[in-house]
């Protein structure tokens, strides 16, 4: 199985899929958009750009063919099976609760969060600003989404709250956002507001994303000719699936491997406390190392195997186990990678709700402020998960 079925196979599995008489509209994976599979003759086609350039079986077409398989017999008779999407209840009082609650305890949770911030010792000069309170206007600023001038009263609404004892200038926050020592400190921030979840969370999913930033990519115009394209930012992620909080992160430049990251990522989740029973990613997370790791630590890695990977163990004997484990036992394996996906609604709640592009200048910058977008993130997966699991079982951890 390679990568463009087990796409096809997620997006079947999520459902969406429409039948109309012009064939299938399957929604698009990253949420853009959809893309139309229709009969041609004896075959399939489909109108995204893979099909069309590649002349291949795209992953929307092997969607189609997981959803609605058709099969028929002997005597020409023809049996017709449809997916059926898997779907769970939504308790919607405890989801109106949070949503109606959700600023008042945003502030309210990032004071408690950022009170955890050791203050540095000023033994002379002018008086600097307190950096726990300016962590917390730089993470209520990224929160509302608002720009750095309309901001402002943000800052003094929470000085009236007395949730901060002095409003900063609105360029204070940016130059705060541009310092290098603030990075590991959000990413202590990170790091806490993830552990009231870590008793809830036993399955773990890897996955990366670009955030866009309003920079171009000079060199590519000026050495081949190609149009202006916007520079990325990589958030690489591991993300509980259960309730889609980030227990750990890194950002690194947009053309950063995937890979490098599985070990630091969840060796810092496991430090923390979080019970890592399971991690599914995707085939990019596909090494020894990372399948040593798992083991290490006491979980189960069901991470896809490429076409060209061999069962040598080459001092890994879990590499060996899981590689027969996937070629003999693919549904199975299948049924536990699937998890995976949860890795994608993170990012797309990320990116619907705080933005999907940088506004900051440089990379420290950019660094920074998708940190706290990721903090924000959690803030409000925990004042959800209060609703609906109780606030005594989330807080009391």
């Amino acid at each position: 199985m390679d990568m463009r079925q087990q796409k096809g196979i997620e997006i079947a599995k999520k459902g969406g899929i429409t039948e109309t008489p012009k064939g299938w509209i399957v929604p698009s994976q990253s949420g853009n958009g959809s893309y139309l599979v229709y009969k041609e003759g004896m075959r399939t086609l489909c109108t995204c750009p893979d099909c069309e350039l590649h002349k291949v079986e795209c992953k929307h077409q092997i969607a189609v063919r997981y959803f609605y398989h058709e099969v028929t017999d002997n005597e020409g008779r023809t049996t017709i099976t449809k997916a059926v999407k898997v779907t769970y209840p939504q308790d919607w009082k405890a989801y109106n609760t949070a949503q109606t609650s959700e600023i008042r305890l945003f502030d309210a949770l990032l004071k408690d969060l950022v009170a955890n911030i050791q203050e540095p010792v000023q033994s002379m000069g002018r008086p600097r600003l307190s950096t726990k309170e300016t962590l917390f206007c730089s993470i209520q600023k990224v929160y509302s989404q608002l720009s750095s001038r309309r901001a402002h009263s943000l800052y003094e609404t929470a000085k009236s709250r007395e949730q901060i004892s002095k409003a900063p200038n609105y360029n204070s926050i940016n130059l705060f956002l541009n310092r290098e020592d603030i990075t590991p400190i959000l990413q202590s921030l990170l790091t806490l507001s993830a552990i009231p979840l870590r008793s809830v969370e036993t399955v773990f999913a890897p996955d990366s994303s670009g955030f866009r930033t309003s920079q171009f990519g000079q060199y590519a115009v000026e050495k081949y000719g190609l149009m202006k394209k916007h520079k990325w930012v990589k958030a690489h992620i591991l993300v509980g699936t259960k309730t889609n909080i980030i227990a750990s992160a890194r950002v690194t430049e947009g053309e950063a491997n995937d890979c490098p990251e599985f070990v630091p990522m969840v060796s810092e989740a496991k430090q923390n406390g979080f019970d890592i029973r399971e991690i599914t990613a995707d085939m990019g997370y596909s090494s020894r190392e990372n399948y040593n790791l798992a083991q290490q630590i006491g979980a189960t890695a069901y991470i896809p195997f490429k076409s060209n990977a061999i069962e040598k163990a080459r001092g890994s004997y879990t590499w060996t186990k899981m590689y027969h484990y996937f070629q003999l036992n693919r549904e199975e394996f299948m049924q536990h990678y699937h998890a995976r996906s949860n890795v994608e609604s993170a990012f797309n709640m990320v990116k619907m709700k705080f933005g999907d592009k940088l506004k900051s200048k440089n990379f420290i910058a950019q660094k920074n402020e998708l940190l706290c977008k990721l903090i924000a993130h959690n803030i409000v997966v925990l004042i959800h998960e209060m609703h609906e699991l109780g606030a005594n079982s989330v807080l009391g951890n």
